[in-house]
Parts: C-alpha cells; structure tokens; sequence
C-alpha cells in the first residue's frame, strides 16, 4: 500500500512541475543603449563658424606722461591731428629750468677759462724749474731754491687736475639741466594720430599725469582667446576671417594668426592668440569689437 502512495505523490510533483514551467513566460534580455559620442564645441571646428571675438589693437598706442612737474603754457595739438614722431604737442612753462641751465652753462664756461690759465702758469712754472736745475748743476743756486722751484710747478699740476674735475661736473650739472629742459616739451613718441586731449592751457600737472592720447592707425591687429582644448589645433599663418555689425553690409576681412600663446592663462583656461588683418583698405577702426572666424577651406 505504501509503495501505490510514494508512486502516486512522485507522478503528482511531476504533473505540478511541468505545468509551472508551462506557465512562465520567457524573459527578454534588453541590449544597452550605445554609448554616443561627445559633440565637438560649436564654432571651432566647423570653418564657416564664428570662433571668437575681440578688439582691435596696434601696436603703438599710448597715454603721452608728464616727465616733470609744471604749468602747461602751450597747446598745439587737437583730437585728430595727424602727428610725427618728435613733433611738439604742448609745452611747459620752461623759464625757471632754463635760468638755471643758463647758470650753469657760464659756470663751465668760467671754469674752462680758470683751467686755461692754470695750464698756461703751469707751463711758466715748467720753464723755471729748467732753468733752475740748469743753475743748480752750475752751482749758482742752492738745492733748496731748486726743490722750491720744483715743488711749486707739481702744486700747479694738481691744480690742474682739481680744476677738470670741477669742470667734469659742472658739465654733468648743465647735462643734467638740458635733459630737466627737453623734458618740458611734450612730444610724439611715433607717428600717428592724437586721439584725446586731458589737459589745457595753465593746469598744473604733476610727474606720471596724461596729457594726450596717441595712437597709430595700423596695421590692425586682433587679439582673442580660445579655450585651452585647441591648443595645437590653431597654428601661426592660419587665415581668418573679421567681421564686425558696426561696419555696413556683411563685409569679412582677412586676418592672419601671427602669435599664439605659449602658455594658458590658469585663471581663465583660455589661449590668447594675435592676429594681422591683411586687407590694406578696410573700415576697421583701432578698438573696435569685432568677430572672428576661421576662414572656407
């Protein structure tokens, strides 16, 4: 009997196993979404793409300094006039500086004439001592005359030396004087264009004070930075292209990279890069923002 009942449950637990898995359904395995790969930054690798912006630079452009202390007497220049380097823009009043330059200068002229007739009494004073030692080796004159005669014209030899040293410096004096003088006239420092005016006529200004704005008016250059990413994707003699909205139409002008940064800034993560703009005539002007973008291949 218990051998029907062990062969029934067996047929049982065979019957629920076959009927459970019946009853599952196969599962489905999802495959993982391919990885997609990172889109490069907009505007640097595509040409036609506006890569950066920047303003317009030259390489001579400055604020004109006050070198000395004074009172502007004369103004000869406006905003816009053309200038040349050397050329007098305005001039301190000078009157003091050049009495005392003028003092000085008849100071060197009142020493040269001294040490002119010390040499000339030196050379007297050398006739004697000849002719004393003459009368010395002919036993007319004691040793003692002999060593006064020759002590007296190597008195007159240091005089002689203590005056060119008087003489020296009395010169570095008016030197000195001439240069304190040059600086009361302000002047170009290269050719260009005066930009601004901060002074006028009868202001007192002081060592370091502005008092013009110079600038040149080429050749124009473009500076900008690009992220430290394109280091080594930019090169020297790369073409670019400038365009600016404050100019009419959609004039681009040519531009070429002549400096690139050999370092990044560690503040900004940025590369600086200098560019020449190549178009002789264009509307461009120094200052001006403008955009820049790598040239059609």
């Amino acid at each position: 009997m218990k051998e029907y009942i062990a062969a029934f449950l067996a047929l049982a637990s065979i019957f629920a196993i076959t009927a459970c898995n019946e009853s599952k359904e196969p599962s489905v395995v999802a495959a993982a979404p391919a990885l997609e790969r990172p889109t490069a930054a907009p505007g640097f690798e595509k040409r036609d793409e506006i890569l950066a912006s920047g303003p317009i630079v030259v390489e001579n452009q400055v604020e004109v300094a006050a070198l000395r202390e004074g009172v502007i007497a004369t103004v000869l220049v406006e905003p816009g006039t053309t200038v040349r380097k050397g050329q007098l823009l305005a001039k301190l009043d000078d009157r003091q500086i050049s009495a005392d330059a003028d003092a000085a200068a008849a100071k060197v002229r009142a020493l040269e004439a001294n040490l002119e007739n010390w040499r000339a009494e030196t050379k007297v004073l050398m006739a004697d001592r000849t002719r004393a030692e003459k009368l010395y080796d002919a036993q007319v004159i004691s040793k003692e005359e002999l060593e006064h005669t020759v002590y007296k014209e190597v008195a007159d030899e240091y005089e002689i030396k203590r005056e060119s040293e008087s003489l020296n410096n009395a010169k570095s004096t008016l030197t000195s004087l001439e240069l304190e003088k040059e600086k009361t006239s302000i002047v170009a420092p290269f050719d260009g264009t005066v930009a601004r005016r901060y002074v006028r006529v009868g202001q007192k200004v002081a060592v370091g004070d502005r008092l013009f704005w110079v600038t040149s008016l080429g050749p124009l250059q473009v500076r900008f930075t690009v992220p430290e990413r394109l280091f080594g994707k930019i090169h020297q003699g790369e073409l670019l292209a400038v365009s600016t909205a404050d100019v009419p139409s959609d004039a681009k002008y040519a531009a070429k990279i002549v400096q690139i940064s050999p370092v990044v800034d560690p503040s900004s993560g940025t590369l600086e890069i200098l560019a020449l703009i190549t178009d002789p005539d264009t509307a461009l002007r120094p200052g001006m923002l403008v955009n820049i973008s790598l040239n059609q291949q």
